[in-house]
C-alpha cells in the first residue's frame, strides 16, 4: 500500500546564494502544504535561533518562508516524488530527482548547497554527480533536523547548521 508523494515548488528569489534541500516533506507537512510542519521537527526553531537569535520561529509560515528568504536562503527538496508509506526516509523508493542542472542554471548565484540529512544528499549524489565537481558549488551534508533523527541533540544540531551562516558572512560583507 503504497502511497504516491509529490514534493513542493522552490521557495526561492533571484536574491538567494545558499539551497537547502531535505528529501521529501513528512506526511504532515505535505498535509499542510509548508516545509517542516511536524511541530517537533528541529528546521524552523534552527533557522530562528541561527539567523535572528531568536528562541521561536515566526508562527505564520509565510514569515518563515520570508526569515529564509531575507538571508538569501532557499528552500526545496532533492526529491521531486516518490513512493513512500509513512515519513521516513528509508521508507522512500521510486524517488525521481528534482532538476538541478536546469534549477541552478536558472539561478547562478546559488553557490552553497545544504543537505539536511543524508536521504537528501544521497538522492541528490545519485542524480546530480556531475554537479558535485562543479567548482563554483560548495556543499554541506548537515545532520536531519527530523524529529525521527534523535542521536544528535538539539545542540550538536545547531553547531552544525552553523555551516549556514557561514555561507552566508561572505555575502553579507559584499
Amino acid at each position: 500500500m503504497d502511497t504516491h508523494c509529490i514534493g513542493f515548488p522552490a521557495s526561492i528569489d533571484a536574491d538567494c546564494r545558499i539551497l537547502v534541500l531535505g528529501s521529501m516533506p513528512s506526511v504532515k507537512s505535505l498535509a499542510a502544504q509548508q516545509y517542516y510542519a511536524h511541530p517537533q521537527n528541529r528546521f524552523w526553531p534552527l533557522m530562528a535561533l541561527l539567523l535572528t537569535g531568536a528562541a521561536e520561529p515566526p508562527a505564520d509560515y509565510g514569515e518563515r518562508l520570508h526569515l529564509l528568504l531575507s538571508h538569501h536562503i532557499a528552500l526545496w527538496d532533492a526529491i521531486a516524488s516518490c513512493e513512500r508509506v509513512g515519513s521516513l526516509d528509508t521508507a522512500i523508493h521510486e524517488e525521481r530527482s528534482n532538476d538541478f542542472t536546469s534549477f541552478l542554471a536558472a539561478h547562478p548565484a546559488i553557490h552553497t548547497i545544504c543537505f539536511n540529512g543524508a536521504k537528501s544528499y544521497q538522492c541528490f549524489r545519485r542524480y546530480n554527480r556531475p554537479l558535485l565537481t562543479r567548482a563554483d558549488l560548495t556543499f554541506h551534508q548537515l545532520p536531519s533536523t527530523s524529529p525521527a533523527a534523535a542521536a544528535l541533540t538539539f545542540e550538536q544540531k545547531l553547531d552544525a547548521w552553523r555551516a549556514i551562516l557561514a555561507a552566508l558572512e561572505p555575502q553579507e560583507r559584499s
